[in-house]
């Protein structure tokens, strides 16, 4: 049986033991990275801690700011 394209991506992932949850978690991310969800709400999905979501993010390397752009380019300006 041929492999979808994400789950291709998915299967390639060190994270999680199942391709089903890899899955979700590129979704989950995608939804965090374009602000479709919170971190709270991202880590309860993935049924983690916020912390421990957050370092599973630093650990794939994954920017993630809770600032909005307009207080980013305040903060730049500091």
């Amino acid at each position: 049986m041929q492999l979808s394209p994400l789950e291709e991506i998915a299967s390639g992932l060190p994270f999680f033991k199942t391709v089903n949850e890899r899955e979700k978690l590129l979704g989950v991310v995608g939804a965090l990275v374009l602000r479709q969800v919170s971190l709270s709400k991202a880590a309860e999905i993935m049924g983690m801690g916020k912390e421990a979501f957050l370092e599973l993010l630093d650990a794939m390397k994954v920017e993630f700011s809770y600032l909005e752009e307009s207080d980013v380019e305040t903060e730049m300006k500091w």
